[in-house]
């Protein structure tokens, strides 16, 4: 099967060798988002604006290539403090109010950037 790269200027640019998302057949596998704007400015300090952030950006990754978050099968979160994940989940449950997907929340060492999330997404269209 063929892949195709997605992109979108809604989103931050890669900043690595890396694509936003890439769809294959009906599956779409986004990169992690950290909260950067689409201008590449870092959201700092509150979880939960820098989680807002996060999904404002695989929103319109998720746009992009046709997808919305009722697409999503798996969700993996990265945070640097586990004591955080709290905070993180208000604003997750905020856009997977019902049917929400799988999910993976591991702490890590760090992040990029040094932020306090980041968040890869799966997902399928019917």
């Amino acid at each position: 099967m063929a892949k195709t790269i997605v992109s979108t200027t809604k989103a931050p640019a890669a900043i690595g060798p890396y694509s936003q998302a890439v769809q294959v057949g009906n599956m779409l596998f986004t990169s992690g988002q950290i909260p950067l704007t689409p201008a590449g400015e870092l959201v700092t300090g509150d979880i939960q604006a820098q989680t807002r952030q996060v999904f404002q950006n695989l929103e319109a990754v998720l746009s992009e290539a046709g997808y919305s978050f009722q697409d999503v099968v798996k969700a993996t979160v990265f945070i640097a403090d586990m004591n955080e994940f709290a905070k993180i989940n208000e604003v997750y449950e905020e856009y997977f109010r019902e049917n929400p997907p799988a999910r993976s929340t591991v702490q890590v060492a760090r992040l990029p950037r040094d932020v306090g999330v980041e968040i890869e997404l799966i997902a399928i269209r019917g």
